[in-house]
């Protein structure tokens, strides 16, 4: 008989799926386990082109854990939130603006988000790598279950990236060498918690708890929990709704993508907002896992796709305004929730300029 040895974990419970009839998003679906095989990749590469050319999500199945282990990383995900008290907290606050790095907690109310209101949410964000920082004592037993989920979100993110080469019909590994886990890069986890807002700050965040942006890493992979918040921009002008869906991924691209397809995939602008009403009231629990390449990649389209040469590359800067991976990570996090936006000339849109790129932010 096996003995299980993992430390317990206080469970985390998650709101009940909501009934209101929503507009949701219609969104590809990459089946991992027909990854094994050239001729699977192949039929995979293909979905995840057509999503990311075209919408810039889509859902991952069969990623390798049962629905048991995901829910016991959501239990040790709370860890750092209901266990660790705020006190302690304060030791490992994140040095983002100095750094350009989200290691470690960034609190509650750090980002502006609209109508003068703050955020209300809370990350822990963790190196792939979990050795190269301390973390809070209450988190210190689900360290080594922590490191190997890390390690498995970087294997999906490989297997992803192989896919996406293909697509452009680049050799497989081109993304991949481009992400390496012993490199120098800003591959890492996130643990992250929304907590219900009063409904003064409701009505003047206009009921927006994260506003549309787009990522500024290469690709994002988030488990999919029950709290329906999360809308995507569709090409019709529309707020969609991302379905959840039991044990999947949902997976997009981020700008560093794309710049290195020429375009080709999309960077799609997602935000965050209150849930229906039948799940108001409840805390929105998240786990993510934000790739960015190399830090002295420089952000150029990559060369030699049969596909971009078919398709010509859309570019936002020239490629001798290409800033590396480093300047572009850094300046984003630093600037993101915190800098002074501009109104642009499209309604509803602000601007800022990170590293010589426009960076857009939606309401």
């Amino acid at each position: 008989m096996t003995i299980d040895t993992k430390p317990p974990v206080p469970h985390y419970v998650h709101a009940p799926l909501t009934k209101e009839n929503l507009t949701y998003a219609d969104l590809g679906i990459v089946d991992l386990a027909k990854a094994a095989t050239a001729e699977g990749r192949a039929e995979l590469a293909a979905t995840a082109r057509d999503a990311l050319h075209n919408i810039g999500f889509f859902y991952v199945v069969n990623h390798g854990l049962s629905q048991p282990e995901t829910e016991r990383m959501f239990d040790i995900a709370d860890v750092p939130f209901s266990q660790v008290p705020e006190k302690d907290k304060l030791e490992f606050h994140a040095n983002i603006i100095e750094s350009g790095s989200f290691q470690g907690y960034k609190p509650r109310k750090y980002w502006h988000v609209n109508g003068g209101v703050q955020d209300e949410i809370e990350t822990y964000n963790l190196h792939r790598d979990v050795t190269k920082k301390q973390h809070p004592q209450q988190l210190k037993p689900y360290l080594p279950e922590i490191a190997k989920f890390t390690g498995h979100n970087h294997d999906i993110l490989n297997t992803i990236l192989r896919l996406l080469a293909i697509g452009l019909e680049l050799p497989e590994d081109t993304f991949v060498d481009q992400h390496g886990w012993d490199d120098e890069n800003e591959c890492y986890l996130r643990f992250m918690k929304y907590y219900p807002r009063t409904a003064e700050d409701e009505e003047k965040a206009e009921k927006v708890w994260l506003k549309g942006h787009t990522d500024g890493g290469s690709i994002t992979v988030l488990w999919s929990q029950p709290v329906s918040a999360l809308q995507i921009l569709s090409q019709d002008g529309q707020w969609k709704w991302i379905r959840h869906m039991d044990n999947a991924l949902v997976v997009n691209a981020g700008d560093c993508m794309e710049f290195l397809s020429g375009g080709f995939y999309k960077a799609t602008i997602h935000r965050v907002i209150q849930p229906p009403v039948d799940q108001q009231g409840y805390t929105r629990l998240g786990i993510l896992y934000f790739a960015t390449p190399n830090e002295d990649i420089k952000l150029l389209p990559a060369s030699g796709s049969p596909v971009l040469e078919r398709v010509g590359i859309r570019r936002r800067f020239e490629d001798k305004d290409a800033p590396t991976v480093e300047v572009y990570r850094k300046g984003r996090t630093a600037a993101y929730g915190k800098s002074t936006l501009k109104q642009s000339e499209e309604k509803g849109i602000e601007e800022e300029i990170v590293s010589g790129v426009v960076v857009k932010h939606y309401n």
